[in-house]
């Protein structure tokens, strides 16, 4: 038999967890609490005022013009969010707040509320040329696979963390490592990570990566044969050779079309790899964390000797990486061997270009989640109709007023930039599963026509006069 709560305890039904909480004390969530003998949310409703000045690009709450049909308007805004709202969850009720503005005769609606996602997770864009894993390989945070290596993009490596198939379709343990590790992310807080026979990590949105404990400061300029195309001018009579080193595309300037174009002559040089177009060589080397984000520390082991029909003695070979970070100059001696050199003021110029137009490396982190079932409920008698009501661009989705992405296809699956989501925003929930702000806004009589929940509604003024409040 389960027992009754004592009498000065309040139930917490804003999960599954349904935590009975003793007077002062909070939830195992710490977002709950029993204040007085009521549930109550402790963290302060969030409103932004935001003007263009300031930085902000939020959909607008009290919108500014009379025929506002959904797009950014021009000065203070006022976004009431759902950070600090609280949750209706499972939403059989209507939403935490519904509220209501009129501005020159144009009535809009917002539905806000914090919502609570088992399916979520995080893509993470690494801005580096360093291999950081195999793709497919599991990425662990305490031990535990929170995620993969997925298909790394120009210049970047990237993760896919998190997924309904670590919160909940593993142990409690893996469950709880994948919560807390997304948790960290979406609140900018920085994350260890361990990829398989790969790096280690340490990661936060809007800072340089961390690889194997070197902080990463520039992301490549281009693939080798990039490079190439946009220095070969700024290398064309100061050096004979230029073999740009690159795990994916290794470039040689006189063998590129950029080199053709100058009238470079040819070098003689033999490249080790897959050679694919002219200048162009594929799998030169292992991935790894030496030049070009090869295995290589000697940019003279990928090639194989010089072709004595055409090279000479006295010809000179530029080596660089993509970022400019490895270089080295060498001069052919009468064996047509490879000799270090010291680096020419012109050619030096070169490789400062190259370093100047390397952009600094971050991480950037998405939330990515799937807004559906009992949630849309909350703001509709008929949840269908929110959903169509996005796809046909009737609704604007936020995340915290912040802008988010709506996939294609079925259902309402978003990402967005959590360093663009206010601090604080995410919390999360022991099922395991992430919360996030989420707001609906759309105009009030498109609002009556998805079956919402007018009886709910509440007034902007009203809103802005709670004491918890907090502005953002």
């Amino acid at each position: 038999m389960t027992s009754e709560p004592a009498s000065d305890a309040v139930v917490c039904d804003a999960c599954p967890i349904r935590c009975v909480i003793k007077p002062g004390r909070t939830g195992s969530c710490d977002r709950y609490g029993n204040v007085d003998g009521a549930l109550a949310r402790l963290d302060p409703l969030l409103v932004l005022e935001r003007t263009q000045e300031r930085g902000g690009a939020l959909v607008p709450f009290a919108a500014r013009q009379s025929d506002w049909d959904g797009e950014i308007v021009q000065g203070a805004d006022v976004v009431v969010t759902g950070a600090g709202s609280g949750t209706t969850y499972p939403d059989y009720k209507p939403a935490p707040f519904i509220v209501s503005s009129s501005v020159a005769g144009v009535d809009t609606v917002t539905v806000v509320t914090e919502a609570i996602f088992s399916y979520c997770g995080v893509d993470v864009k690494i801005d580096t040329d360093r291999h950081v894993g195999a793709e497919r390989r599991l990425v662990r945070a305490r031990g535990e696979a929170v995620g993969h290596v997925t298909t790394g993009q120009y210049g970047s490596q990237m993760l896919s963390l998190g997924g309904v198939n670590h919160l909940t379709g593993g142990s409690k343990r893996e469950g709880m490592a994948t919560m807390r590790t997304l948790l960290a992310l979406c609140s900018r807080e920085p994350v260890e990570l361990a990829v398989d026979e790969g790096s280690e990590l340490v990661l936060q949105a809007g800072e340089p990566p961390v690889i194997n404990g070197v902080v990463e400061e520039r992301m490549r300029v281009g693939c080798g044969s990039a490079t190439i195309g946009m220095f070969a001018q700024q290398w064309y009579e100061h050096v004979d050779e230029v073999v740009v080193v690159d795990d994916h595309i290794t470039g040689v300037l006189s063998e590129h079309q950029a080199g053709r174009y100058l009238d470079i002559p040819a070098t003689g040089i033999r490249v080790k790899g897959r050679r694919s177009t002219p200048g162009r060589y594929f799998n030169v080397a292992h991935p790894g964390t030496g030049w070009g984000g090869t295995d290589i520390e000697d940019p003279l082991t990928i090639l194989d000797g010089f072709d004595p029909e055409v090279a000479h003695p006295g010809l000179t070979v530029l080596m660089i990486g993509t970022t400019g970070e490895h270089h080295a100059y060498f001069v052919l001696d009468d064996e047509l061997r490879p000799v270090p050199a010291p680096l020419p003021d012109d050619l030096r110029l070169s490789v400062e270009r190259i370093t100047e137009n390397c952009e600094p490396a971050l991480t950037s982190v998405l939330f990515i989640a799937g807004a559906g079932g009992s949630l849309r409920a909350g703001a509709t008698e008929n949840p269908v109709a929110l959903t169509r009501a996005v796809r046909q661009m009737i609704t604007r989705v936020t995340c915290g007023g912040a802008p988010v992405y709506v996939w294609p296809g079925g259902g309402i699956t978003f990402m967005v930039d959590v360093t663009l989501v206010p601090p604080g925003a995410f919390g999360y929930v022991p099922t395991p599963a992430l919360v996030a702000p989420l707001e609906f806004t759309m105009g009030r009589d498109a609002y009556a026509a998805l079956g919402g929940h007018m009886d709910a509604i509440v007034s902007l003024d009203d809103v802005l006069a709670r004491p918890d409040l907090r502005r953002g």
